[in-house]
């Protein structure tokens, strides 16, 4: 009976090993669903058709830097001579105010952000990724009154780019994350 149980015991042990082993758990941001094929990305500067100076340029270099933090691929900024590449437009910038103090004048404003994103494979010209619809909010505090309630025009600009960076840094985590985890 004992021998009968040790059996039962090492089967169950065995077959329990098995199933954890089998239950597919890797470590996040280690895979990647691109082709092995993929080993250099060119990613040229995004196109801005927005009136936001140099949005474009934050943009690219945001997500150059994520990629670069990865360390899975070799990155340059021109489209040719690389196996795949990443073509970026931002769409539209709108800031609006999305909360007033007493005086009905506008204390918060929210900054939204479209853009298309698309990588491509310069091999074959096939779509290996693409969001043709990425929204993006930050919103930000407009501190720095004036003793007349009226908001002071350089901290106004200052918070501005502020949250313009923290959306550029939201928006290459996310592509990057996108891409390389196929979500």
């Amino acid at each position: 009976m004992t021998k009968i149980l040790r059996i039962l015991s090492v089967l169950f042990l065995l077959g329990g090993g098995v199933f954890v082993s089998a239950c597919g758990y890797a470590l996040a941001g280690r895979g990647s669903a691109l082709p092995a094929s993929v080993r250099t990305i060119g990613i040229p500067m995004f196109t801005n058709r927005t009136p936001v100076f140099n949005l474009e340029t934050t943009l690219t270099t945001k997500v150059r830097a994520e990629f670069i933090g990865r360390g899975r691929y070799q990155i340059v900024p021109t489209a040719s001579g690389v196996d795949s590449v990443l073509i970026g437009e931002v769409t539209s910038v709108s800031i609006v105010p999305s909360a007033f103090n007493n005086q009905q004048l506008a204390s918060r404003y929210a900054i939204t952000m479209s853009a298309r994103v698309q990588l491509k494979d310069t091999r074959d010209d096939s779509v290996l990724w693409e969001n043709p619809s990425l929204v993006f909010r930050q919103e930000f505090d407009a501190t720095g009154t004036q003793g007349t309630g009226a908001i002071d025009a350089t901290t106004f600009f200052g918070q501005d780019t502020n949250a313009l960076d923290r959306l550029s840094g939201e928006f290459a985590r996310s592509i990057v994350s996108a891409i390389l985890e196929a979500f």
